[in-house]
């Protein structure tokens, strides 16, 4: 099988990725995205011979561009353009989870700091105010008083970036020191790890300690539901407890799991390839239905 990688940089994800891959003799065609064009009138020679592509690019711009390309090249892509798109914008990402019915904490969007600011006063102290586009807990600020809170709304405006001007606010969760992140291939779970942290933020990222988590029947539902909101795919859907129940405080669509490889004994990648392989052979068959 030829299976495209489509990157901006070889992380240890994606080495897991290419060894399982190349493991079970596949041929890998690495694609560079920072080198690749991408024509609008039809797909380069060297795409012609691909079964499937994973979009595992670290730039949000170009995995939605780089998916909506490949979409129209009629060249298998996983995630979707359309799963990339409600991933990586917080707002909505929301609205989906909303929609759907899956509890997700209250948030709402201003595009003044005037109207910021009073949603903030709105939610009360403390809340959070997060970019619209990002990760890595970067750029997100719990605020505990209006003088902060006019503070971070004066230095989001004056920065350049349109985003910046999207006032995206939320209600602070009151979690147990730990969030979930569950690897989830089109809503059914994988495996997942509690990150625990004494500050708010429970990143792995930002250096939170990880260890295996038992998801429950209701925790699995929400992991289902939530992956149908957005499309379906390979995700790392964020959980966070509130009490004796749950709340999806974000969906992610190029997930990384090195963390969560070593926090479990499932076989991550193993089973993350034969989801792959499946998905490329039910695209070759569709193909051959409307030969």
């Amino acid at each position: 099988m030829q299976i495209g990688l489509l990157y901006s940089r070889i992380r240890k994800d994606e080495k897991l990725l290419l060894s399982e891959l190349r493991d079970r003799d596949h041929e890998v065609e690495k694609i560079d995205v920072r080198k690749q064009t991408f024509d609008i009138s039809g797909a380069p020679d060297s795409f012609a011979d691909l079964d499937i592509v994973i979009d595992r690019c670290l730039a949000t711009s170009r995995s939605l561009y780089a998916t909506k390309f490949f979409e129209a090249y009629d060249i298998p892509i996983i995630n979707s353009n359309t799963t990339a798109d409600i991933c990586a914008d917080k707002v909505k990402n929301s609205l989906a989870l909303e929609a759907a019915g899956v509890p997700t904490p209250e948030t709402t969007v201003a595009f003044t700091k005037d109207s910021a600011l009073e949603a903030i006063e709105n939610f009360g102290y403390p809340c959070v105010l997060k970019p619209v586009v990002g990760s890595w807990g970067r750029l997100m600020a719990k605020i505990d008083t209006r003088d902060a809170a006019e503070a971070i709304l004066e230095h989001k405006a004056t920065l350049g970036h349109y985003e910046h001007k999207v006032f995206y606010v939320q209600e602070f969760v009151e979690k147990p020191g730990r969030d979930i992140r569950v690897l989830a291939i089109d809503g059914e779970p994988v495996a997942a790890m509690a990150r625990s942290s004494d500050h708010w933020l429970t990143n792995a990222a930002k250096g939170a300690e990880t260890d295996v988590f038992e998801l429950d029947d209701e925790a699995k539902a929400l992991v289902q539901d939530a992956s149908d909101a957005v499309g379906g795919g390979l995700l790392g859907v964020d959980l966070m407890e509130t009490g004796d129940s749950y709340t999806v405080h974000e969906v992610n669509h190029t997930v990384e799991f090195k963390a969560l490889d070593s926090a479990v004994e499932t076989d991550i990648a193993g089973t993350v390839v034969d989801w792959i392989e499946r998905k490329a052979e039910e695209a070759d068959s569709s193909l051959e239905v409307t030969a």
